[in-house]
């Protein structure tokens, strides 16, 4: 994977170019990628939790992910959905952001999830099952909110969740 700094980023950005891993495996730099923006509903013991999300469906989108952003509103996320249940493998290179992933199994329901995720670390964070999706949210949510493994994630790409 290939890193670009802050400068350079600026720098092309400044000259009328966009610059941004678009194949983290492939090591390719391609343009910044967009996202749709929806919302979804986390149905918790402690409530209906809505937030505001961005939608990853494609290889780039999804190798880009929250990288580079240096926020993330409350109550604001990223849903990353899968054609099929696989496994789910992230790390947090090029991400400031610590994060909660929660880990969406095929029938909707929260699976499992890893909570704080330590910003611009190489380690793994896996989902240690196939998930059909999985929600990246600001770090110390799930614990705020009181989501839990066995809640439900409502959006309708995520079939039976939704």
């Amino acid at each position: 994977m290939s890193v670009i700094s802050r400068r350079q980023l600026l720098a092309a950005a400044g000259a009328g170019f966009a610059l941004v891993l678009a194949g983290a495996a492939a090591g390719q730099v391609g343009s910044l990628q967009t996202f749709e923006k929806s919302s979804l509903e986390v149905r918790a013991a402690s409530g209906t939790h809505r937030f505001t999300i961005e939608v990853a469906r494609t290889a780039a989108q999804h190798a880009q992910g929250l990288m580079y952003r240096r926020r993330l509103a409350a109550d604001t996320g990223m849903l990353f959905i899968y054609d099929k249940p696989e496994p789910a493998r992230f790390w947090m290179k090029n991400t400031y952001i610590p994060l909660d992933m929660v880990f969406i199994a095929p029938d909707g329901r929260i699976s499992s999830i890893a909570e704080r995720t330590v910003p611009l670390s190489l380690e793994l964070v896996t989902s240690n099952q196939p998930v059909i999706g999985v929600l990246e949210l600001n770090g110390g949510t799930a614990s705020r909110l009181g989501i839990r493994a066995g809640d439900r994630v409502i959006f309708p790409a995520l079939g039976a969740g939704g």
